[in-house]
C-alpha cells in the first residue's frame, strides 16, 4: 500500500505522484476515461481509491467524467478527473459548466501531441486551450504547470486548495514527459479528509434543517447573469493579485531572458548550464500559467537586452510575454511540435545565434 510511503522518498512515476498526492490532498472522487499518455493515474487511482475508501469510476466517455466530477464537486467532495490533450477538448463544455456554477474541481491535462489525435508523444500546444478558457463565455480556470515528478504530487494539494479558496476548476497542465519520467519523489503527508473546511454552498438534499442549495450556471434574466459575470471577473481580479507563482534562474546581471515552463523549462535550464556560469542568460519558469506573471516578466524586460521563449509547440505562452514586454526588447521563440522535445543543445544554439541576430519583437 502506497500510503505508507508518506514523507519518504521513492522512485515513481510523475503520473503517479500527482495520483498520490491527490489523495493526500483529501480527494476521494475520482472519475475518468484512459487515454495516452495520463492511464497511470487511471490505474494508480483504480487501486488506491479503494484503499483509502475512496469512489473510482472508469467512465463511458470524457463527457461523462467531467459530468461526474460536477455532480460530485456539487455535493461538496473533493473531485478530479484526467485526461490528455484530445479528452480535454471534449471536457470543455464541462468545465465551462462547472465554473459558471462556481464548483471547485481539479483537472489534470497530460499534453499529447496535436492537432487531431495528433500522436502520443508529449506536447505544450494546449496551452490556449488552457489559459484562454477553452470552453465557451467569460471564465477563467487557474493554471499550475508543474516542472518534476515532485511538483505533480506537490501541485495536486495546491490545486484542490486553490479550488475551494476560490470556488473555480483548477487546471494541471503536464505533458507526457513529466508524467511517464521516474525520479525521485517525497510523498506529501496526507490530510485527513474530516478536517477539510465545511462548504456550506454544497448540496446536502436540505437534511438536518440545512437550507436547500442550489448547483446552477443557467440565468434567463439577462441582468441576473451580467451580474453573475462581474463577480466572477472580481473574483479573477483577486486571483491575479494573489495567485501569481514564478520561480527564477540566474537573474541576476542576466543580458538574455529565457521564459519556458513544464519540461521546456527542464531543458532550458540545461541549456543555460551548458553556456556557464558567467553567460549572463537567465530564465523565469512560470509556475502558473494562469494568472501569468506578467509584472514579473515586465520588470526583467526593462534589464534584460532579448528575451527567448521555448516551447513544445508553435508558440503559444510567447503572446502573453509579448504583452507584458510590450515591444520594449525582441522577444524571439524556439519550440518543436509532433512530440519532439528539443534537447539542450539545441537550445544552447538558439541562445548563441540570439546573441549573434537579435530578433525582431
Amino acid at each position: 500500500m502506497m500510503k505508507t510511503n508518506q514523507g519518504k522518498k521513492i522512485l515513481i512515476k510523475g503520473n503517479e505522484a500527482l495520483a498520490e498526492g491527490a489523495i493526500a490532498a483529501g480527494c476521494r472522487h475520482y472519475f475518468a476515461y484512459p487515454i495516452t499518455p495520463q492511464n497511470e493515474i487511471v490505474e494508480h487511482l483504480a487501486l488506491r481509491m479503494p484503499e483509502v475508501d475512496g469512489v473510482f469510476m472508469q467512465a463511458e466517455s470524457e463527457v461523462a467524467a467531467i459530468n461526474m466530477v460536477y455532480g460530485a464537486a456539487a455535493a461538496g467532495a473533493r473531485a478530479m478527473t484526467s485526461s490528455s490533450s484530445p479528452g480535454v477538448s471534449l471536457k470543455m463544455e464541462g468545465i465551462s459548466y462547472l465554473a459558471g456554477a462556481e464548483l471547485p474541481s481539479v483537472i489534470v491535462n497530460v499534453q499529447r501531441g496535436g492537432p487531431g489525435l495528433g500522436s502520443i508523444q508529449p506536447s505544450q500546444a494546449d496551452y490556449f486551450q488552457a489559459t484562454k478558457g477553452g470552453g465557451h463565455g467569460d471564465y477563467h480556470c487557474i493554471v499550475l504547470a508543474p516542472g518534476s515528478a515532485q511538483e505533480m504530487a506537490d501541485q495536486a494539494i495546491l490545486a484542490f486548495e486553490l479550488a475551494d479558496k476560490y470556488r473555480t476548476p483548477v487546471m494541471i497542465l503536464s505533458d507526457g514527459v513529466l508524467g511517464q519520467m521516474m525520479e525521485p519523489v517525497v510523498l506529501p503527508e496526507a490530510i485527513d479528509p474530516k478536517t477539510i473546511p465545511a462548504k456550506p454552498w454544497a448540496l446536502t438534499g436540505g437534511k438536518r434543517g440545512k437550507a436547500r442549495q442550489v448547483a446552477n450556471s443557467l440565468f434567463i434574466d439577462s441582468s441576473d447573469l451580467e451580474a453573475h459575470n462581474h463577480r466572477l471577473q472580481k473574483k479573477y481580479a483577486e486571483i491575479r493579485e494573489k495567485e501569481v507563482r514564478f520561480e527564477g534562474y540566474n537573474l541576476e546581471g542576466a543580458e538574455t531572458l529565457v521564459v519556458a515552463y513544464g519540461i521546456a523549462a527542464r531543458v532550458a535550464r540545461s541549456a543555460i548550464e551548458n553556456l556557464g556560469k558567467d553567460s549572463r542568460v537567465g530564465m523565469l519558469r512560470p509556475i502558473t500559467l494562469y494568472p501569468f506573471p506578467t509584472e514579473e516578466i515586465a520588470l526583467l524586460a526593462q534589464k534584460v537586452k532579448n528575451i527567448l521563449v521555448v516551447e513544445l509547440s508553435a508558440g503559444q505562452m510567447i503572446e502573453d510575454v509579448r504583452l507584458a514586454v510590450e515591444g520594449k526588447v525582441p522577444v524571439s521563440f524556439y519550440g518543436r511540435m509532433g512530440g519532439i522535445v528539443p534537447t539542450p543543445n539545441e537550445v544552447t544554439d538558439a541562445l548563441k545565434k540570439l546573441r549573434l541576430q537579435p530578433a525582431l519583437v
